[in-house]
């Protein structure tokens, strides 16, 4: 391992990229520990502990994805979730909106800025709207638990509104939002790894001392009464994090290989005889981002719906929705198998793939060029996602299964399998696969030994 950071320290791109990705997200870290001028923290962490009860809820996984802002009621309570949102449904635009799928054929860079500054301004909308109601739920926390709110900002009102705190409320939960997306865009591009993922990732690592400390917690060691959990729950936990951590790597690294054999062709003055190759076609093409949006989708309403509280149809829904719940499952599930077909049908292009193969007079044997080589890609490629998307879904809900037989209060379950460790095991895998390219161009060995080509 020393070997491997001497080897990027050499690199001086690589290292500024890697020390640059680093400090952006310690000043992501640092404004989840700023709270909204007039909200006392520790007061609301109390009240959201309280309200989880150990047990299954929403708040619980908002939180995780906030790296605990959202309990403490920081800047970036609200996190990246808003961003995830407006990327959902730009991306559903873009497949339904024929003029702007043809401007981004014939002009990819200025369709792109197009997308990135609709995906922006859907953003800030979205942001002021969720802030908004997280003022109207703080209020209705305050007056069950009083001196959540500072009472000088409840005093000023106009008409019995209390205006100024939630001037304050939405202003400053909406920057932090923005500043969150600024920061995810300066990562993607001037440094390494996927600037949302990391900052995800970073707020759930974040988030691991406090489940450890829960589990030493409920098996209560320092006295001689059984505690809430016992050993053999940690062993069967401790079994499903290696299980679901290999599992993820054989799903993100695994691919279908498509035999390529090429014609004869001249190479300079030479006629070179054909050769033997393949596409590595990937079992989940998409990653972690079908878990990504699945639970950033599934959290927007259920987080609506328990601001505005119960008594109304949205309340009842959102309480449907509610993790734990068998239709919070189902529904899951659908959306993980879809958000995965979606995103292969949008970054696959079978159809271009197939014409550089023409143009490199390579074939698939029993295959002829041109369209039946792109019919054939497709439903090969479809047959695979559908593997990838099913034990992609499992993954994801095996630990809520597991918590529900053992009795494993959720905080704890959702870190050692499923949505979390998903996240984490997928994204440190793109980071590394980031790393070893910039190392490979540099004609260093790659990060991990095994199976790359050294320089020479």
């Amino acid at each position: 391992m020393l070997r491997e950071i001497q080897r990027i320290a050499q690199v001086p791109e690589l290292k500024s990229k890697i020390l640059f990705t680093l400090l952006m997200l310690a000043v992501c870290r640092i404004g989840g520990f700023i709270p909204v001028p007039g909200i006392n923290g520790e007061i609301a962490v109390s009240f959201f502990r309280h309200a989880t009860g150990g047990g299954q809820n929403l708040f619980q996984m908002v939180d995780i994805f906030s790296g605990g802002a959202f309990s403490q009621m920081t800047v970036v309570a609200l996190g990246v979730v808003p961003y995830i949102s407006a990327s959902i449904i730009m991306q559903l635009l873009v497949a339904l909106w024929p003029s702007l799928q043809r401007e981004i054929k014939e002009n990819s860079e200025q369709g792109r800025r197009k997308v990135n500054k609709m995906t922006r301004f859907l953003t800030l909308i979205l942001a002021f709207l969720q802030s908004g109601l997280f003022a109207k739920y703080a209020l209705q926390m305050n007056i069950s638990r009083p001196g959540i709110i500072a009472g000088e900002l409840l005093d000023i009102q106009m008409f019995g509104f209390p205006w100024l705190f939630y001037l304050i409320v939405i202003c400053t939960m909406t920057t932090g939002t923005v500043f969150l997306m600024w920061v995810g865009e300066q990562i993607t591009e001037r440094g390494i790894g996927n600037g949302m993922s990391l900052i995800i990732m970073i707020g759930i690592l974040s988030q691991l001392p406090t489940a450890f400390g829960l589990i030493m917690q409920q098996l209560n060691l320092d006295s001689q009464v059984a505690g809430q959990m016992s050993f053999s729950s940690v062993v069967v936990l401790a079994s499903l994090f290696v299980i679901v951590t290999i599992a993820t790597i054989l799903i993100i690294q695994g691919h279908r290989r498509i035999p390529l054999q090429y014609a004869r062709r001249v190479v300079g003055r030479r006629e070179v005889q054909g050769g033997n190759s393949y596409i590595p076609l990937k079992v989940n093409y998409a990653g972690v981002v079908p878990v990504i949006f699945a639970s950033s989708l599934l959290m927007f309403p259920a987080t609506l719906g328990t601001f505005i509280g119960k008594g109304n149809w949205i309340g009842e829904f959102a309480g449907w929705l509610s993790p734990g719940n068998t239709l919070h499952l189902i529904m899951f599930i659908l959306l993980i198998v879809f958000f995965t077909y979606f995103w292969t049908a949008t970054q696959f292009r079978p159809d271009q793939i197939a014409s550089d193969m023409k143009k490199n007079g390579a074939f698939i044997p029993g295959i002829r060029q041109g369209k039946p080589t792109q019919d054939y890609l497709e439903q090969t490629m479809n047959r695979v996602t559908l593997l990838g998307a099913v034990f992609l879904a499992l993954i994801a809900i095996l630990p809520t299964i597991i918590g529900r037989i053992l009795g494993v209060p959720q905080t704890i379950s959702y870190f050692f399998g499923g949505t979390a460790l998903l996240i984490l095991v997928g994204v440190v895998l793109d980071t590394m696969k980031q790393i070893e390219s910039h190392l490979l161009m540099k004609r260093y060995d790659g990060f991990m030994k095994r199976g790359r080509i050294k320089g020479r």
